[in-house]
């Protein structure tokens, strides 16, 4: 996108006399998110650039020429989707499909296409890019450090097809191989388990605390009281412990996608 409005929030800091991280601080956001904006890499929400106006005494500028975002998400993921882009280490828990971050195109474009009530091969396609887009920030060979939890339940519930699978699958396996994921899976065997209730993930950043962000239907939620978020990373710990090792894991998910193409 253009950089005019990234160039235009930096001068008016630098014109106010203020750091990025005392604007961060003034607006309850982020100094890697103040820089991301100005470098025009992100936007602010609009009650991101409501707080950018106040601080810096904008009048509405900065929320009256937000340029779009063509960003295909639900509104309840936008705040959710801004702080992935901006995490240092990510662990995400997956109880019914693989996380976004780690999909395929196929896997992705299958689980987009079941959407109820059904939206038009257009705006599936929007969703799509988005999707794929956000998996850039596996591009980065370091940052972010990602950890994957799966519950077996992934493994097994048909998303497009065998090939589908079979093509998803081995996506995780070469990223865990080429050790950018670490990848686990929580076998069936473990029964029940403190994450059981729907899918997790949790943030750590370079300049904020720690943050959470859990997803049900037609929901979900950033969680940022510290005792919350600690207890949520118990959970996962916990999770963690007792799911199947690197080693096992990988041999499971080779042995999973060479039965799906057996029986394509």
């Amino acid at each position: 996108m253009s950089n005019i409005y990234g160039d235009w929030l930096r001068a008016q800091r630098e014109a106010a006399g203020l750091t990025q991280q005392e604007l961060a601080t003034a607006t309850v956001m982020t100094r890697s998110h103040i820089a991301h904006i100005e470098a025009g890499r992100r936007l602010p929400s609009k009650e991101d650039a409501r707080r950018l106006d106040k601080a810096l005494n904008t009048g509405n500028v900065l929320s009256s020429f937000l340029p779009d975002d063509d960003t295909a998400v639900a509104e309840y993921f936008q705040s959710a989707l801004q702080l992935e882009q901006q995490a240092t280490m990510i662990r995400e828990f997956a109880l019914s499909f693989v996380p976004g971050i780690l999909q395929t195109e196929g896997y992705a474009r299958a689980v987009l296409g079941t959407s109820f009530p059904p939206v038009s091969e257009e705006e599936c396609d929007r969703r799509l890019v988005t999707r794929l887009e956000r998996a850039k920030i596996l591009a980065d060979p370091v940052t972010p450090v990602v950890w994957v939890l799966l519950d077996e339940a992934v493994l097994h519930r048909v998303v497009g097809g065998p090939r589908v699978m079979a093509e998803q699958i081995d996506h995780l396996v070469c990223l865990a191989e080429s050790r950018r994921i670490q990848v686990h899976v929580v076998p069936f065997t473990l029964g029940l388990h403190p994450l059981l209730n729907n899918m997790l993930t949790l943030m750590w950043f370079e300049d904020q605390p720690p943050m959470a962000y859990g997803e049900g239907l037609y929901m979900g939620r950033i969680h940022d009281s510290p005792s919350v978020v600690q207890e949520l990373q118990h959970r996962y710990d916990f999770a963690l412990a007792n799911a199947l090792p690197r080693s096992e894991t990988l041999t499971l998910l080779r042995a999973t996608a060479k039965g799906y193409l057996d029986h394509d």
